[in-house]
């Protein structure tokens, strides 16, 4: 059975046992990767329903594709840019490809309605031992006076000049 597979933007056909280089994808060498992206699947020269098909695969390693030149170019402006680049790639070897395996439910976890009192007891402690704030202290006639700021005589205007 093979699989049209979309990943890291680029199309793949795969089959089990297969080895291809893919964008990176996240994990380390011996990590199980599942590709659910199938656009088409075979089997021989038929082609079968892709809807909930997976590919599972195992990472070989990380590694870099090979240096790519970027030379770029004005003539007659005394302009040349030169750049390398190397892809970080990801090799696959394709262990299955079949029916999505449905995962084991999970254990739920016991409800946490113990932890939630304890916090609040220990929360409750703290506020009672803060000490209660001071009620300000009245002002006097003199705190009063330095904190309003004295005010200035207005400033007489000069009468205009006649000319004679």
């Amino acid at each position: 059975m093979f699989a049209i597979v979309r990943t890291g933007g680029k199309q793949y056909r795969v089959a089990a046992g297969d080895k291809i280089a893919v964008e990176k994808i996240e994990g380390e060498a011996g990590d199980t990767v599942s590709l659910g992206d199938v656009l088409l699947a075979g089997d021989g020269g038929e082609v079968k329903d892709a809807k909930g098909l997976t590919v599972s695969a195992e990472i070989i390693a990380q590694t870099r594709g090979e240096k790519v030149i970027v030379f770029k170019k004005r003539r007659r402006h005394n302009y040349r840019r030169r750049n390398g680049h190397r892809q970080s790639l990801t090799l696959l070897r394709i262990t299955a490809v079949g029916e999505a395996k449905k995962a084991a439910p999970k254990k739920d976890a016991a409800p946490k309605t113990e932890a939630a009192p304890a916090a609040e007891a220990k929360a409750a402690p703290v506020a009672k031992d803060a000490a209660p704030k001071k009620a300000a202290a009245p002002k006097t006639d003199a705190a009063a006076e330095k904190a309003a700021p004295a005010k200035k005589p207005a400033a007489k205007k000069a009468a205009p000049k006649k000319d004679a």
